[in-house]
């Protein structure tokens, strides 16, 4: 069942993705060569903590962590720790926090100093992909619509979209239906209505698309060992569109 939330509801769900949001903001400024991913977390552990939430995915099926840290071709759900960053990296960082009981989650792939031309294209293909669905957003449009126009702009640049991993609902939960895949053949699905909330996420390969879970039951990489990249955004379904609530309000 799809649950579409109230205005209160969606009240908390502003806040907790202000929050996410601001964390990808001192991640942003925090991702440098020497940093290590266990740093990042400690980072995003104390502002969460700070906001008045807790981290979403600390303890979550047993994660051991409050952000997944991602190198390279690892996928999602990356362990934080001792690993340093160098310089031509990348890392996909996915962050949540739950606020008076309801969630938020974003993922961004950082560029860790100068990286390569084909990596800087994976990570502005990935990007554009996520907006491109994003854009379809609103009231009777049917949720494959939007995984379609996903799948467009990633195999259009001749990049493979990952099929096990999928985008969400989010409310009370951190995974709630619908199940969003990041392909699919357009107006099938179920149709969108206001007050659903939906976290949208496209994973992106620069090789084939196959990935699997390395012994830690969780770390998923590539099989060919091709970087790959993810971002996602929360967003709620309005009367005539879509509000991204992960984001940060633009300075006049």
């Amino acid at each position: 069942m799809i649950i579409c939330k109230s205005e209160s509801e969606l009240r908390y769900m502003r806040e907790a993705g202000r929050i996410v949001a601001e964390t990808h903001r001192l991640m942003a400024a925090a991702v440098k060569p020497g940093i290590t991913t266990g740093e990042l977390d400690e980072i995003a552990d104390k502002f969460i903590r700070s906001q008045g939430a807790i981290p979403s995915f600390k303890g979550y099926n047993g994660f051991p962590s409050s952000v997944c840290a991602s190198v390279n071709d690892e996928l999602v759900h990356g362990f934080p720790g001792s690993r340093k960053l160098n310089e031509g990296d990348i890392v996909s960082i996915d962050i949540g926090a739950q606020y008076e009981g309801y969630h938020g989650d974003s993922a961004w792939t950082y560029a860790v100093g100068a990286v390569s031309d084909e990596v800087q294209r994976l990570l502005d293909v990935t990007e554009a992909s996520l907006y491109a669905g994003l854009a379809l957003i609103k009231p009777d449009v049917r949720l494959y619509t939007i995984s379609h126009a996903i799948q467009k702009v990633i195999e259009n640049a001749g990049f493979s979209v990952v099929r096990e991993y999928v985008g969400h609902g989010i409310g009370a939960d951190l995974h709630e239906e619908p199940q969003i895949p990041n392909y699919g053949i357009p107006d099938r699905g179920p149709r969108l209505k206001p007050g659903m909330v939906l976290a949208i996420e496209p994973m992106v390969n620069i090789g084939e698309r196959y990935v699997h879970t390395l012994e830690d039951n969780w770390t998923v990489v590539t099989d060919d060992g091709s970087w790959c990249a993810h971002f996602e955004h929360t967003v709620a379904v309005t009367e005539d569109g879509f509000e991204i609530l992960t984001t940060l309000p633009q300075q006049p």
